[in-house]
């Protein structure tokens, strides 16, 4: 049975859909099957892999609104590992429409049981809010990734998320876990990096990811020619950081063995 991992931060340019693409790009390089959700209406992630958001005729809206089977909005990335389920601009109005809907904090994991023996892994792109398509995504996972941009404000906002997160752990989803949080935008020739990298790491210690990701002229080129960075640019820092980070997420999960019997070397 599959993971299912939400990206979640409300502070928006964080880097969480960047993660989400390039993460999933290197673990289906590693021969581990996943899929990515679209959850932000913004839909950077569908863009991220090529698709034309104008084209998409059915979305994660769909799935959640209309109760359409998700296996019928999956698209096939140019990974051959990899699909999507693609967002919408109508994913927009969708936190409203489902106010009246029984168990409206569920409709996502009631959608997503089926996929779960589909993959190794599906990974949730959140969209920059706590708002109630935040709420469902995670209560359908198992696990939650939080990236922190090393910036000044990094920390600003982390709290209201744990809160949030807590709440759900309480009341809809006992299981949650925190996968860890990871460091986006890292610069180790600036302080302010290198001391929110500590101030990180000695509030929340071990669930703080070894890996940071780096900033990367290649990583930010990639989205523009719809590509994950390991297709765009395998040799560059950030497609190394992503690849970093997804042998170190299978070595947390226990997955370096599966892995090496796959004759990935991790």
């Amino acid at each position: 049975m599959g993971k299912i991992v939400s990206l979640a931060n409300q502070k928006g340019g964080v880097g969480k859909t960047t993660t989400a693409i390039n993460l999933a790009a290197s673990l289906a390089v590693l021969e581990q099957k996943v899929l990515i959700i679209d959850a932000d209406p913004q839909a950077n992630s569908t863009s991220g892999f090529g698709f034309d958001v104008k084209n998409v005729q059915s979305s994660i809206y769909d799935c959640i609104v209309d109760g359409v089977e998700p296996e019928k909005v999956i698209l096939n990335t140019e990974i051959g590992n990899l699909d999507i389920i693609p967002s919408h601009i109508d994913l927009v109005g969708a936190e409203i429409e489902m106010l009246n809907l029984p168990n409206r904090e569920k409709v996502m994991r009631t959608a997503l049981t089926k996929l779960k023996d589909e993959y190794d892994f599906i990974f949730i792109d959140c969209s920059p809010s706590l708002g109630l398509i935040t709420v469902n995504a995670l209560t359908a996972a198992d696990s939650v990734i939080i990236p922190v941009q090393c910036e000044y404000f990094a920390l600003e906002g982390l709290g209201k998320l744990l809160n949030t997160i807590k709440i759900i752990q309480n009341r809809l989803n006992p299981a949650l876990e925190i996968e860890g949080f990871l460091l986006t935008m890292f610069d180790s020739r600036l302080n302010l990096s290198n001391q929110v990298y500590e101030e990180v790491k000695r509030h929340f210690q071990d669930m703080v990811f070894e890996t940071v990701i780096q900033r990367n002229i290649k990583l930010s080129e990639s989205p523009s020619y719809g590509k994950p960075v390991v297709l765009y640019d395998a040799s560059s820092r950030g497609a190394i950081n992503h690849m970093n980070l997804a042998r170190e997420i299978l070595q947390r999960n226990g997955m370096t063995q599966i892995s090496q019997e796959k004759k990935v070397i991790v």
